[in-house]
């Protein structure tokens, strides 16, 4: 491939020199056009020859590498089988998805990256021929020259990043372990003031635990005195109190149960009226039925005589139209009658007329010499056979 795009090259080098220097107006123009990415016509198709011819080459290398190409198929096996059952895939994909940090230098990735790098290659070329075939550019291979560098300065910024982040990782771990041991120092010292406190606490809960014993036995004892002072001094209301609660318990419960009885006589007044009411429906509901039955015959019957009249009317109309066609037919029976007969008579008196005067086919016919001797002969012939 490259022998022959050198070889290409050389033979177009003459070429390029000579139309060079009658190029120069065409190539100012269209470098005004396109940015300064322009090219004269012949060069740009000279370059596109070669990148066809390039083009084309890798493309045939590529479909005879046929053991390449099953290794593809075989990394690719899972997808391929996913996507021919129709099997839903993420919108976004994550490149680092299928890339195993501890397997770095497996064939899967040495395929797929060979793969990668070819389509890279193959798809560039071909957009770079298609600006040197239609628009007399190589402003994508501009563009393709200027991300690589952005891409190369972008992984020796990463580079740098990285070597940044692992001094400050340096950095923090030892922070970190300084800061550890100053947490075991001070977590040391708090036990033991934490210790201290808990000596402290237990005391002051024995002691709290006693006085509080102490002033609750005094507390109950002022209570029990409060409570018998204070119920020597009610005792009297108390029982007055309890006198009049009764009596109004007993007053309730009179009044509940009359209330109880009037509750009765209503509900029992109540489910009479009900009852005649209900009656009162169903004897109306059987009345309406009946009134429908009796309105359901008298239209059926009105119906029953409005077709009854319609039949005799129709039948009526039959009868009157048969009688005008028999009293028709009859006088066309008489008409064609009388005119037979007098056809009859008219014919009748013709014919006689023809044969009277031996007229028309009834005149007589002369008899011509040949007639007469075809006779005379077959009355020979007769003779003679007799």
């Amino acid at each position: 491939m490259d022998i022959t795009s050198m070889a290409i090259a050389r033979r177009s080098s003459s070429s390029i020199n000579r139309f060079a220097s009658g190029s120069v107006a065409e190539k100012a123009s269209c470098d005004a056009e396109d940015g300064g990415y322009s090219l004269p016509f012949f060069i740009s198709s000279l370059f596109a020859t070669i990148l066809e011819d390039i083009i084309t080459q890798m493309r045939l290398l590529v479909e005879g590498n046929v053991s390449q190409s099953l290794l593809k198929i075989y990394v690719d096996y899972s997808l391929l089988r996913a996507l021919k059952y129709d099997v839903e895939q993420p919108a976004v994909k994550d490149e680092l998805a299928g890339i195993n940090a501890k397997n770095l230098g497996c064939n899967d990735h040495k395929i797929n990256k060979l793969d990668a790098d070819r389509k890279f290659l193959h798809n560039f070329l071909v957009s770079m021929y298609l600006d040197m075939a239609l628009r007399k550019s190589f402003k994508s291979l501009a563009i393709q020259v200027q991300d690589m560098t952005d891409h190369f300065k972008y992984c020796a910024m990463l580079i740098e990043e990285e070597a940044k982040n692992k001094l400050n990782r340096r950095e923090l771990v030892k922070q970190l372990r300084q800061f550890r041991n100053h947490v075991k120092s001070v977590y040391y010292d708090t036990n033991v003031i934490i210790e201290g406190l808990k000596t402290n606490v237990e005391d002051s809960a024995l002691n709290a635990e006693i006085r509080s014993r102490y002033a609750n036995s005094w507390q109950r004892a002022r209570t029990e005195q409060n409570d018998e002072t204070i119920r020597l001094k009610e005792i009297k209301p108390l029982t007055q109190i309890e006198y009049y609660k009764q009596r109004s318990d007993h007053e309730q419960r009179v009044h509940a149960e009359i209330e109880l009885l009037i509750a009765i006589a209503i509900n029992e007044t109540l489910a009479k009226v009900d009852s005649w009411m209900n009656k009162y429906d169903e004897d109306m509901e059987a009345t309406d039925l009946k009134i429908q039955i009796m309105k359901n015959k008298y239209i059926a019957i009105v119906e029953k005589r409005e077709n009854l009249e319609e039949t005799v009317a129709k039948h009526a109309v039959l009868i009157k139209d048969w009688v005008n066609f028999k009293e028709a037919r009859e006088e066309a029976r008489l008409y064609r009658e009388k005119m037979t007969n007098a056809a009859i008579a008219v014919q009748a008196w013709w014919r006689g007329l023809l044969v009277r005067n031996q007229l028309g086919p009834y005149k007589p016919q002369p008899k011509r010499r040949w007639a007469v001797a075809g006779d005379k002969g077959k009355k020979k012939d007769s003779k003679t056979k007799k």
